[in-house]
């Protein structure tokens, strides 16, 4: 069995646990809840596990690069990341329906790389001026970082979603969290990938000149990075300094995510350094 088959399976593991959590709160049966978290579990280790077969596999053919280097192994990594991060929300604060918004971006990111026809799961050697520490460096704290944004818009969607917290018991609405709690939550998970972004930045810079010799040089997707850090950072300034709360955080949370794939997935249609394309 080799990792795209892994991965391949992995993906209707994850759209399984999505329908679980669905299904779990429109017709609220609680216990599908906890099936749900052992099937999005179930999902992370063969995700993880074609992540890691997928590394190994690159040894055997001599190429030995993390798999993080092309479009399919990107997905990958940041399908793994939202699932884990929803799992780590689900367990500390018992909000088993937010998996109904979390869990369907976790699949879609790794349905698109595994039934894509215009991605290849190809393992490609690097180019010699991109193998670097840094790249592993600025890839993992990219992708964690946009794994909370993603996370974020699923909690802003649900924001919106709610309207307020006076909804007749035994609505969809009434099984949501409180909105004090979806809007605390959407703010952390901002401020965590606005951290990991921004770390990302940094590290590609130094990656950058180390490869190229130079720290910056406005590729586009290092102009829409930058744009999108602008964008999550005015959001955590109007918090911080306006006290923007609510319905106007999950909107900014959504318009930064809207940065957030275009920078990851528009870009790539661009001419430059960064440019994935459909090939990946």
């Amino acid at each position: 069995m080799n990792n795209s088959l892994i991965l391949s399976i992995t993906t209707f593991v994850y759209g399984f646990a999505a329908t679980l959590y669905l299904v779990a709160w429109i017709f609220h049966k609680p216990h599908l809840n906890r099936w749900a978290t052992w099937v999005a579990s179930a999902g992370i280790l063969g995700n993880a596990a074609g992540f890691v077969m997928r590394w190994v596999e690159s040894y055997t053919m001599g190429i030995g690069r993390i798999p993080l280097s092309n479009l399919y192994e990107s997905l990958v990594f940041f399908s793994l990341m939202i699932a884990v991060i929803y799992l780590v929300i689900e367990r500390k604060y018992r909000h088993q329906t937010i998996g109904v918004f979390a869990m369907p971006l976790a699949f879609l990111s790794i349905a698109y790389a595994s039934l894509s026809p215009n991605i290849s799961d190809r393992i490609q050697p690097l180019l010699p001026a991109l193998k670097s520490n840094w790249l592993t460096v600025h890839v993992v704290t990219c992708f964690i970082g946009y794994a909370a944004f993603a996370i974020a818009f699923g909690l802003a969607l649900m924001y919106l979603a709610k309207k307020n917290d006076q909804a007749p018991v035994g609505t969809l609405r009434s099984r949501l969290p409180k909105q004090r709690l979806l809007d605390e939550l959407t703010h952390q998970m901002v401020l965590f990938g606005f951290l990991f972004l921004t770390a990302g930045i940094i590290s590609g810079a130094v990656w950058a000149n180390s490869a190229w010799g130079r720290y910056w040089g406005w590729d586009p997707k290092e102009t829409w990075s930058l744009i999108t850090w602008f964008v999550y950072a005015t959001l955590l300034h109007a918090r911080l300094m306006r006290g923007w709360r609510g319905r106007r955080i999950a909107v900014f949370s959504m318009i930064g995510f809207a940065a957030v794939l275009f920078t990851y997935f528009g870009v790539n249609y661009l001419p430059g350094l960064h440019s994935y394309g459909t090939a990946g």
